[in-house]
């Protein structure tokens, strides 16, 4: 199994024990690559719409364990969405993203961010005293200019859309996405 069909496999699989059904866990050792540090972000979709999302922005575990965490969070512990039910297993499609690290963006004025920004490359983190939000870069999709994106993440992190202040702190990273199929959903 290659990459990109074993990450959302791993994820659905974790959901699925997790609901006390069976499902089987690839063994580490045949993919040794999972046991390196790697920050994920599990995404799950359920009829084009957003169904639960929760992630890592640094790598402080093994891949496998990242993945295995938030796929249970995001299925059963995003404050935005209720548990997962049974029924809604086989009509989730799933989408993992691994993040880079993040990168710091260095700007003068808010018009300065906003030029520097790379519509559908950069993840973001915002950053202002205990603020704190991120899009991933898949959100450009609904957000298309780095005015909107900007304005949605100081919304999302509890500010106004409009806040500015000099202490705010932008971080950039960018993932590598493994969805699965269309005909999982």
């Amino acid at each position: 199994m290659n990459k990109r069909e074993l990450l959302p496999a791993i994820a659905r699989a974790m959901i699925t024990k997790q609901l006390g059904k069976p499902a089987t866990i690839p063994k580490t050792t045949d993919y040794p690559w999972l046991n390196e540090p790697a920050a994920t972000f599990v995404t799950l979709k359920l009829h084009g719409e957003l169904r639960g999302c929760i992630g890592s922005l640094k790598a402080h575990f093994p891949l496998i364990d990242d993945l295995q965490s938030n796929a249970i969070a995001a299925a059963f512990h995003d404050p935005r969405f209720s548990a997962l039910s049974e029924d809604e297993l086989e009509q989730i499609r799933i989408e993992v993203s691994i993040l880079s690290l993040p990168e710091k963006i260095e700007f003068v004025s808010e018009t300065d961010l906003l030029a520097q920004l790379q519509p559908h490359i950069d993840g973001i983190i915002f950053d202002y005293g205990n603020y704190r939000s991120t899009f991933l870069p898949q959100v450009w999709d609904q957000l298309q200019t780095p005015k909107r994106f900007m304005a949605q993440l100081k919304q999302k992190a509890g500010l106004a859309a409009d806040f500015w202040s000099d202490e705010i702190l932008i971080y950039r990273y960018s993932v590598e996405k493994f969805t699965e199929p269309d005909n999982a959903e």
